[in-house]
Order: C-alpha cells, then sequence, then structure tokens
C-alpha cells in the first residue's frame, strides 16, 4: 500500500452526493493526481453488481517483507539494498495449505471476496513468473501462492482478486523513467507479461486491485531537477516525458482474456470502482461512483508481529460506516512468513463473522441511503425496507426517540422493529416525520439497527438528510 509519510500526495477524492441513476455510460473527471477515471452508468453498474452486494472482502499483503515483519514498505522505508532483500526469498517458506486457511477464515468472517497480494512493490511475485526471476516457484519447488490461492477461495464460494504492482523498485526507471529509459521498458514489460500471465494461468479472475501505477506516480509524485535542485513535479502538472506505461494495451488484453473482470482506479485508464484507503479517508456518500475502503485488521499492511487487531466495536462501526455511504468494506490481514494469520486476528474476525449472522441482512445487498450519514446515523435499504444504523459508542446512549422523515408523494412507513431480537419498536406520528422509541439496551457492539418497513419501493427515492 502506498504510505503518506512518502508522498505528499491525497489518494482520495472526497465523496459525491448524488442520488438519481445516470442515465447513461459516462466517466466522471479524475480526482487529484494520480487516480484515473471510473466507469459509470447503466452497463457499469451491472458489472459492478455483485461486488456492490457482496459489501465486505479480505485483503491479504503477503511476501518476502514478511520475514522481516516490518511491513511491506521495509525494502523502501529501511534503504535496503537490492541484493540484500532479495536474500530474504531464501527464508521464505510458506505453508502451501495456508491458503486455505485463508479462504477458511474469510467465509466464516463474513467475506464475499478476497484480494491477495500477487506482488508488491519490491518486486516479489507470489506466483511462478515467467517474466520475473524473483518469485515464490525459485525458492520453493515450484510452489505457486496465487494458485494455491485462488483454488482455496473458488472451494469456499468467494469470488477471486488480486493485487498487483507495476511499480517495481528495483528499477531506477521507475524514479528517473526519462534518464533510465531502458529501465522503465524493462520495468513496463514485466508489467504486461505478467498481467497477462495472471489472466491466463488461474481461471477466472473477478477482480485486479492496481497500485502504484499510472504516469502520474513516477518516482512518487514526479521527481523533478529544475537545474539547481531536485523537488517534486507539482501535482497539478501532468507527466510530459517520454516513458508511458502503455496501460491502455494490458487493459485490453485484460479484457479479453476476462471479460467480467473489474479492475480499480490506480493506472492510467478507466477503472469499476474507486479506491479509498484508511479510515481516515472513509469521505463521503457517494452512491454514484462505486467505491471500497481498504483499512488494515492488525498494525501495517504487511506482517508485523505482536500487531493488536481492531475491537469488534470499531471494525462494526467502520463496516457500517462504509455500507451506509455506499462502499465496500476491504479488510486486511499480514500472514506471518509461514502463510498463516495471527490466531488473535482469526479470533477477531470470527467474531465479526458472527455479528454479520445475526446482522448481516441490513448489510449484504443493500445501497446507501435513502438518508444521508451522521456522526451518529445512518441508513441502508433493500426493496420496501430501510435500515436505521444508530451508531452509539463507549460511554454513549442512544437517543430514546428518533424522528423519521416522511417522502411526500412517497412511501409511507408501515412499522419498526429491532434488528437482532424483532422487537417491534413503538411509532407515532410526530412533528416532521415518525416518531420512533428506541428501547434502552438496544445496542450491540455500540450500533443498534432499526428496520423499517415501507408500502412502496424505496430504492428509488433521492438521498436526503436524516
Amino acid at each position: 500500500m502506498r504510505i503518506r509519510r512518502f508522498l505528499a500526495l491525497s489518494l482520495f477524492c472526497g465523496g459525491i452526493l448524488a442520488g438519481a441513476e445516470a442515465a447513461a455510460d459516462v466517466t466522471l473527471p479524475p480526482p487529484p493526481f494520480g487516480l484515473s477515471d471510473v466507469r459509470t452508468g447503466p452497463v457499469a453498474d451491472q458489472r459492478v453488481a455483485w461486488w456492490r452486494q457482496a459489501r465486505l472482502g479480505m485483503f491479504i499483503h503477503f511476501g518476502v517483507y514478511s520475514v522481516l515483519g516490518h511491513g511491506e514498505w521495509a525494502m523502501f522505508s529501511e534503504h535496503i539494498p537490492r541484493n540484500d532483500y532479495a536474500k530474504l526469498a531464501d527464508d521464505f517458506h510458506p505453508d502451501p495449505a495456508a491458503p486455505a486457511e485463508w479462504a477458511k477464515v474469510a467465509r466464516q468472517s463474513g467475506m464475499k471476496y478476497m484480494v491477495l497480494t500477487a506482488r508488491h512493490h519490491d518486486g516479489f511475485s507470489l506466483f511462478a513468473s515467467r517474466a520475473n526471476d524473483f518469485n515464490v516457484a525459485t525458492h520453493n519447488n515450484g510452489q505457486d501462492v496465487v494458485k494455491n490461492y485462488t483454488d482455496a477461495a473458488r472451494r469456499e464460494g468467494l469470488r477471486v482478486g488480486l493485487y498487483y504492482s507495476p511499480l517495481d523498485w528495483r528499477f531506477p526507471g521507475y524514479f528517473m523513467p526519462d534518464l533510465y529509459l531502458d529501465s522503465a521498458e524493462a520495468m513496463r514489460n514485466q508489467y504486461h507479461r505478467e498481467v497477462e500471465q495472471l489472466a491466463t494461468d488461474y481461471g477466472k479472475i473477478d477482480l485486479l486491485w492496481y497500485d502504484g501505477g499510472g504516469e502520474q506516480w513516477l518516482g512518487f509524485g514526479g521527481l523533478e531537477f529544475d537545474g539547481a535542485k531536485w523537488g517534486s513535479r507539482d501535482r497539478g502538472k501532468p507527466y510530459t516525458g517520454r516513458f508511458s506505461w502503455r496501460d491502455g494495451e494490458v487493459d485490453q488484453r485484460l479484457h479479453q482474456l476476462q471479460p467480467d473482470i473489474l479492475v480499480n482506479d490506480r493506472t492510467s485508464v478507466p477503472g469499476d470502482w474507486r479506491t479509498r484507503e484508511n479510515p481516515v479517508n472513509l469521505g463521503g456518500f457517494d452512491d454514484v461512483q462505486p467505491w471500497e475502503l481498504c483499512i488494515t485488521l492488525a498494525g501495517t499492511w504487511g506482517y508485523q508481529p505482536g500487531a493488536r487487531p481492531r475491537s469488534l466495536d470499531e471494525l462494526v462501526r467502520l463496516l457500517v460506516q462504509t455500507a451506509t455511504r455506499d462502499g465496500n468494506l476491504l479488510v486486511n490481514v499480514g500472514p506471518a512468513p509461514d502463510g498463516h494469520i495471527p490466531p488473535d486476528q482469526i479470533a477477531r474476525l470470527g467474531e465479526l463473522g458472527a455479528w454479520l449472522q445475526k446482522y448481516g441482512r441490513a448489510i449484504y445487498g443493500t445501497r446507501g441511503g435513502p438518508f444521508l450519514p451522521t456522526a451518529t446515523m445512518g441508513a441502508t435499504r433493500v426493496d420496501s425496507t430501510v435500515f436505521l444504523h444508530l451508531l452509539g459508542g463507549e460511554g454513549d446512549h442512544l437517543p430514546t426517540i428518533i424522528t423519521v422523515p416522511e417522502f411526500p408523494g412517497g412511501p409511507t412507513l408501515l412499522r419498526a422493529r429491532l434488528v437482532g431480537t424483532g422487537a417491534s419498536l413503538t411509532v407515532s406520528k410526530g412533528k416532521g416525520g415518525t416518531d420512533i422509541g428506541i428501547p434502552p439496551q438496544a445496542a450491540r457492539n455500540g450500533i443498534a439497527i432499526v428496520e423499517l418497513s415501507y408500502d412502496g419501493p424505496v430504492m428509488g427515492l433521492a438521498p436526503r438528510p436524516l
């Protein structure tokens, strides 16, 4: 993942407040510096429908950096020479059975899709790459982690995703593509060949999660010499050098091999969803551009011994805050060098799975709205039902009465009940809407979910404030 202390750039474009679906496929203007357009419209919506319904996925950062246990950016941040870093592969011997564990944990945790780092910025491929000798198979008698993973995910009924970084720190051409043009072009060749191999050798791939691509990200924002000193290229100034990733060629070939594959917004071609990274960039409501918030479960993205997982309450809150803003949540685990996820992280994810067994119908298959989220409330909807999510917190109390706005000329509220217990709630005419009584101790894990049943569909209603 991209670490902000190394970059002075924002990876997130603020949420767009919108209600009606676009009438035709369009691409919206790109957000600041380095992210591509995102396809929107009826055809685009149909392509991402399964993904939007899934709501929750598992991210897995795994590679030779796991041996060090300092996170996935160790090579760059600790200035480890390329040849010294390569020696880590001699100590990287993942258990071939570990991917089966990942997939089982993901399913039991309520995840619907998975994303594995097929190759991160350090250039180490978790598959038997035909374009890159620095790969897991050359040190493990041909073991192909990507193959083990894709097979395991499908056995558990999960959608298969792969993370891939065109960027490779081993190539000087990434940092100075014009001065080291031959290096940059060799890196590009590796990128083209490896993506084609991933799209060819591993069956149906449901999504490709790019990171580090696009001309604007060259040199982490564009190292530029002005005749006196080196500095970062101004974020509003596009790269105009001789090098190009030729992302369009990769995308065309990728979709020839995998017609239904979804890609994110981190290359120079239009993507299928917008990427938001880390809770600080949760952002606002957006039901036009599909989007996903990725977070770590514990510590850094890559393995970090002793890192404590987020509490269940925090995980649930982040999931609810994301769903009510109409996004997906991608929760990352960083397996140990042997490939196994730390037990405390497995336990926490199991708790999340148990919560979803009870409350998941207010998350899965829903869309955000019709009420816009606030700091203490949010809503999801499906058919003629609205799920109102009331966010309490440690030491906080839920309101005893909430007022739900009416929809002039729209559906009428019939009844309200508490999700999880099915208890009916008192409903009465109030000033400016319908008052609903919330019983004491209604919250579980800091959140109470109220199911509002209407006499007509709520999906076409424009989002409005609570």
